[in-house]
């Protein structure tokens, strides 16, 4: 009896030591308060870490955003393939934090955007004071987006929002710059 409760004790421990090692350690901290209607409009996006559901765009992504009446926000993002036609998919994200800085994204057909696991995080991590450039994270690191109000930014603003993202322990050596025409 003894060696049965050593051995689950082992593999309990054994499990949540597999456990914390999947869960994302994350130091990663929005910004404290977003202005969710200077927020709304287009964004080009200048760079992303690669993503299942960004692969067939190869050029001049962009997402709008606008503002509906219960306060949750349309999200369109558009993009380019290799054959240039275009391709769109519409959204809803919610705020789940009272600086707007927190969203939870959907791109599930409404009937379905109740499910819990079809939502994604959307957390703005650095925003420059005239809303012209954006970080764009979340808690577990697999999506990071840098966007813009202009279709290009200069090269120091560029390394300076990468190192914003490096400092929150994102790995940027596969970020894809997009080419914005």
């Amino acid at each position: 009896m003894k060696k049965i409760i050593l051995i689950g004790l082992a593999l309990v421990s054994v499990a949540s030591m597999v456990k914390a090692a999947e869960s994302p350690v994350s130091h990663v901290k929005t910004v404290d308060n977003i202005d969710i209607n200077k927020y709304m409009g287009k964004w080009y996006e200048i760079a992303h870490l690669p993503n299942y559901f960004q692969r067939k765009c190869s050029v001049n992504t962009t997402a709008e955003y606008s503002l509906n009446q219960d306060k949750t926000v349309k999200v369109l993002n558009s993009c380019q393939n290799k054959d240039g036609n275009l391709q769109s998919s519409e959204g809803l994200a919610k705020s789940i934090n009272t600086g707007n800085s927190k969203l939870k994204v959907s791109f599930m057909p409404k009937a379905l955007r109740w499910v819990p696991f079809t939502k994604g995080d959307y957390w703005i991590l650095r925003i420059d004071p005239e809303y012209k450039v954006v970080l764009v994270g979340g808690p577990t690191k697999k999506y990071l987006w840098i966007l813009s109000r202009s279709p290009q930014i200069d090269e120091a603003t560029y390394t300076s929002y990468l190192e914003t993202a490096k400092n929150f322990g994102y790995d940027t050596s596969s970020l894809i710059k997009t080419t914005q025409n």
